[in-house]
């Protein structure tokens, strides 16, 4: 490819990147909204809670871009730009999923611990931010780890918008030098490596957060064998 091009790939992997982070620090606000609202006392919360996973859950992240890019400025009077759309509706969907990691992972914590809380009058507030998340947030990075690999793959769909992402980028390229197998394979590395790199990222931040809860490192315990007939 000729350096021209090559600039060409670079930008979109930049943009690439940036989606990813802002639409992954929107769907992880909207991750621990939602799921502490899921785990809620008032059940009228717990139902509006609800009803936005199950909706965002059951829609496509491909509509949604679509709903959020070309529906919404006629509604309401105004054009979001390619990056915030994406942002947006990546993000909403994305954190969908991302609420049922995080209330699955407060309702795992020991219910002597919230007991315990309770025994020391602690306000629900203290009791989320001093007991149960510093539990419950370690156990929530693998999950997480898996959602953040398919929030990337995701990004690729913002190509529809005309957005000059990664794959946007590709496939100009591709029209361009009139060689697919070889643009296509270029791509799969690409995404590969970045994903890669989030993997060890995020396995040093599990590590991390569990040394400072104390949990050590599980290991293999040997358990003798029973001896068989008598003496």
């Amino acid at each position: 490819m000729t350096t021209g091009l090559w600039e060409l790939v670079l930008r979109g992997i930049w943009t690439t990147v940036q989606l990813l982070v802002f639409s992954s620090l929107l769907a992880a606000a909207v991750s621990f909204v939602v799921g502490v609202a899921r785990t809620h006392r008032l059940w009228i919360v717990r139902f509006l809670a609800g009803l936005y996973t199950e909706v965002f859950r059951g829609t496509s992240a491909l509509v949604m871009i679509f709903w959020v890019f070309f529906v919404l400025p006629p509604a309401f009077g105004w054009q979001l730009v390619p990056m915030w759309a994406g942002t947006l509706a990546l993000g909403l969907t994305y954190g969908a999923y991302g609420s049922e990691i995080v209330r699955g992972a407060l309702k795992a914590v020991d219910p002597a611990q919230q007991e315990g809380g309770i025994a020391l009058s602690f306000t629900p507030w203290q009791r989320l931010r001093l007991i149960l998340l510093p539990q419950a947030v370690p156990e929530m990075i693998p999950p997480f780890s898996n959602l953040l690999i398919e929030l990337l793959k995701g990004t690729a769909l913002v190509s529809v918008m005309g957005m000059g992402d990664l794959a946007f980028s590709g496939n100009l390229v591709r029209l361009a030098l009139q060689e697919s197998a070889g643009i296509y394979t270029y791509l799969l590395l690409i995404y590969f490596v970045i994903a890669f790199l989030l993997t060890r990222l995020m396995r040093g931040l599990e590590k991390k957060l569990k040394a400072g809860v104390g949990k050590a490192p599980t290991r293999e315990v040997k358990v003798p064998e029973p001896v068989v007939g008598g003496v």
